[in-house]
């Protein structure tokens, strides 16, 4: 961030924000690391509770180590709105709600039992470590990706409908089919069966015996197959779409944008144009 920016801030808050969010500093970068290492132990911590011989026999140690992670982060998220030129929009970016939702499962466990392991959810604050090495390239890459499913969120949502309604009909005509002697006990269980079919996982808890249903759900399989590269074909068409729009050529003489790729003179002033990604 620029030095303009923050000069607003008094001294002790630059000092801070310098650390914090100054990742090309030496303080930031050492700040950066030894947060990355309190959240890999810290969760860490989480998983070695949830196996109940180690917790049996270290649960004060756990609960003491987890408390002074909880408060070591809460120091932070409170040093990053005070520091921050624009707390609003820290608080409610998308990293300052994951630091926010990391703390709530401890403090919420006071309360309720059982919402301690919703601590995990700091593995995402690991997100950081692609600012600390100058990875932010897969960043770029990842943005690519969200923006190719959001593009397409339309047709996602045709397909996934679609898909429910085929899911329904066919599990309501097993529960006809087989009844519950064979296990499709009511339609909803039926339904559960059609959904493990169609996405090829198969449990094998359910499993029709008549020839009916047998050749029903041979049929669902094969459908199947074929429905698992629908979405796939959808995100890949947006992801080419937008790199094409990227690749576009833009004529520099009347401003026009989203010219075809590769053209040679605008198709508005007819001046000579180059690529969006051309210097």
């Amino acid at each position: 961030m620029k030095k303009e920016e923050v000069s607003h801030l008094s001294n002790w808050q630059q000092k801070i924000h310098e650390i914090i969010f100054g990742y090309e500093t030496a303080g930031g970068k050492l700040f950066d690391v030894f947060l990355l290492i309190a959240i890999l132990m810290s969760v860490m911590e989480v998983m070695l509770e949830s196996v109940p011989e180690i917790d049996a026999r270290f649960d004060y140690e756990l609960k003491v180590v987890e408390w002074i992670f909880t408060f070591l982060f809460s120091l932070e998220y409170i040093a990053r709105i005070i520091s921050s030129p624009r707390p609003i929009q820290y608080i409610f970016s998308f990293m300052g709600i994951i630091d926010l939702l990391s703390l709530i499962p401890t403090y919420l466990g006071i309360f309720i039992d059982g919402t301690h392991a919703l601590s995990v959810i700091r593995s995402i604050r690991l997100i950081r470590v692609f600012r600390i090495l100058k990875l932010t390239h897969f960043m770029g890459g990842a943005q690519q990706l969200g923006s190719a499913l959001w593009s397409s969120r339309h047709k996602i949502i045709v397909f996934l409908g679609t898909v429910l309604c085929l899911v329904v009909i066919i599990g309501t005509l097993m529960y006809m089919l087989e009844g519950g002697k064979n296990g499709f006990t009511s339609i909803p269980k039926s339904i559960y069966w059609s959904i493990v079919t169609i996405t090829t996982v198969g449990y094998g808890d359910i499993a029709p015996a008549t020839w009916m249903g047998q050749t029903l759900a041979s049929a669902l399989m094969i459908i199947g197959y074929a429905i698992i590269a629908v979405p796939t074909g959808i995100v890949t068409n947006e992801i080419i779409r937008g790199e094409n729009v990227r690749n576009a050529a833009v004529c520099h003489n009347c401003g026009t944008r989203g010219l075809p790729s590769h053209s040679n003179y605008c198709l508005n002033c007819g001046s000579q144009i180059k690529f969006s990604d051309q210097k």
